[in-house]
């Protein structure tokens, strides 16, 4: 676990003070029981109402958590994981102990005070321990036998290790999260068992027996929830035993080429990947043919995607090994006619375009996309109209840019198309005629917006002019962002950024708006709104105070508490800040 990644101040910022607290209690009280450490993860066992087991783990960088209590079940940085990294920081001379514990003696490390036991008993004394702990310690029991299997050698290794297999992959009834560890755990013990068969006497076992657990895993995952990627994982890692062993080894390459396809277009989650591409060196030129001849015998067996045509799992993986042959080979010709088979969307054509572009074949790059926008007139693709006002920018042909940019922007006004309109018009010097097209357009759709009428919506409708305090607030025009979100409805969110755009300059603007947008956060009612008008709240609070207008806020909070009575948990919130603003 890397210096840093677990500080007192870390683990009191995700848990929050109470649960902190909280979990300093069960430290201080010994509740936490066999902390481990194995590299980037830290175990350990925490007695509460009930035995809860604990998990903290280095995730790039970042501290990731597990527990089996019900508050971590719903994603929070429960009191024990608090518990677990004040143990784990305990037993570090680098960090202090704080709270009831501090003052104490730093415990022993209790490995270090059994392997100093261990070294003085005789061997058989070893070997009774070992046997009786095995007794109760099924995950020891396999690894052991599997280790006596081994070294007897023989034909009883393979048998043994399917065993084991088969053991640590048999469910009854689904496998919730709550003992997925203890299933990913059985699961491991005997990757970590195979992975000692990964030398060049046993390595042709292993490739059997890899591909036997994979197979078994990937089956058996359809009944567990594998939310954490535990059990992924370890197939991964699986997959990476395989093709090692099958590099050592070198099975009959037309068998292997067969299994492997097999295993890529038949497992259910396909976790590992068994195309040809990642085994050409196992397979060699003959495996490498017998793979490309199963696949072309089903690829021949599917007919081209038509538009109406639903999602069709064996299609897609027999298309993606299609596609991996023709760019392992390099012939640019085979992959469009592989992609050509599906052009049942717009993002389509767009594909093999890109496919032509990275051959420096642009010509051939724009009739692909030409023919994509053509092909789809009532669903166009967006992505396929930027490449063509790109592809359209590169040849001079300026008026096309601009037209299929506008479309974009007239079909849809929202800030994305605006930006894409600068884009263009600036890169050919005519933007601010364009910017003044457009935000006419815009005052025009609001308008229109506005006063049409439906049955869901019998009378007219105070303007939206959201869009436009939106684009202001782009272009740091803040004069026009402030007219704009007096002229009739405005989206939240940009007012509370508005006024943190204001605070400096225009506090008293900052102030109104913040005011504006309090009372229909309140009216959500429930605690997440009232902390996000609490927050609020506290920068008017700061903003009067700068201004010497103490007394005009306590009027402020008296106006809430009238306002508001009703809701008592906003009010105690509310009484928060007003012993701040006492102060």
């Amino acid at each position: 676990m890397k210096n840093g990644l677990i500080t007192h101040a870390v683990l009191e910022d995700l848990a929050g003070t109470t649960a902190f607290q909280r979990g300093e209690e069960y430290f201080s009280a010994g509740a936490v029981e066999r902390l481990r450490v194995s590299g980037d993860k830290i175990t350990a066992r925490v007695e509460g109402t009930e035995t809860y087991q604990v998990e903290l783990r280095d995730e790039g960088c970042e501290l990731a958590y597990d527990c089996t209590c019900p508050r971590a079940a719903d994603g929070y940085f429960c009191k024990h994981c608090v518990a677990i990294g004040l143990a784990w920081l305990a037993e570090n001379s680098a960090a202090p102990k704080t709270g009831a514990a501090s003052g104490k003696k730093k415990r022993s490390d209790p490995w270090r005070d059994i392997r100093e036991y261990l070294t003085t008993q005789p061997p058989e004394a070893l070997v009774d321990l070992l046997l009786d702990v095995a007794q109760r310690d099924d995950r020891l029991y396999q690894s052991l036998l599997l280790k006596a299997e081994r070294t007897g050698g023989g034909g009883n290794v393979a048998k043994a290790f399917r065993r084991a297999i088969d053991g640590a992959t048999r469910i009854h009834g689904f496998v919730d999260w709550r003992e997925v560890g203890t299933f990913a755990s059985n699961i491991e013990q005997v990757a970590d068992s195979l992975a000692e068969l990964l030398k060049p006497d046993t390595a042709a076992t292993l490739v059997e027996l890899t591909e036997y657990a994979i197979e078994r895993v990937e089956n058996s995952l359809e009944q567990v929830d594998d939310s954490n990627g535990e059990i992924g994982d370890i197939v991964y890692r699986l997959g990476e035993l395989h093709l090692k062993a099958c590099t050592m080894a070198r099975p009959d390459p037309a068998g292997l080429a067969g299994r492997l396809f097999h295993f890529e277009t038949t497992l259910p989650f396909g976790l590992c990947s068994f195309d040809a591409a990642t085994y050409r060196t196992a397979l060699g030129k003959e495996g490498l043919r017998r793979y490309r001849e199963l696949a072309e015998v089903e690829w021949r067996k599917l007919k081209p995607r038509d538009a109406k045509d639903g999602y069709d799992t064996h299609r897609e993986r027999i298309t993606r090994i299609m596609e991996r042959l023709a760019e392992a080979s390099g012939d640019v010709e085979e992959l469009v006619a592989i992609k050509s088979r599906d052009l049942s969307s717009g993002y389509s054509y767009l594909d093999i375009a890109e496919i032509w572009i990275k051959a420096k074949q642009p010509d051939k790059a724009l009739e692909w996309a030409e023919r994509g926008l053509k092909a789809f007139p009532e669903r166009p693709d967006n992505r396929l109209r930027d490449f063509l006002v790109a592809a359209y920018l590169k040849r001079k042909r300026n008026d096309e840019a601009l037209q299929l940019t506008w479309v974009q922007f007239e079909e849809r006004p929202i800030l994305e198309h605006y930006k894409k309109l600068h884009d263009v018009a600036d890169k050919l010097g005519i933007w601010p005629e364009q910017r003044n097209r457009a935000l006419a357009r815009i005052v025009e759709t609001i308008a229109h917006e506005a006063s049409t009428t439906s049955r869901w919506k019998p009378k007219p409708s105070a303007p939206n002019y959201s869009l436009r305090v939106e684009i202001a607030l782009w272009e740091n025009d803040l004069d026009a962002a402030w007219e704009f979100s007096h002229e009739g409805i405005c989206d939240r969110n940009l007012l509370i950024a508005l006024a943190g755009k204001l605070e400096a300059s225009h506090p008293d603007g900052a102030i109104s708006l913040y005011r504006r947008v309090v009372p229909p956060i309140v009216e959500q009612t429930n605690n997440t709104a009232y902390e996000e008008a609490i927050k609020l709240i506290r920068k008017v609070s700061g903003l009067m105070k700068a201004q010497g207008k103490s007394q005009q806020f306590g009027d402020y909070l008296a106006e809430l508490r009238v306002q508001f009575k009703p809701k008592r948990n906003f009010i105690k919130l509310l009484d928060g800040v007003v012993r701040s603003a006492a102060k």
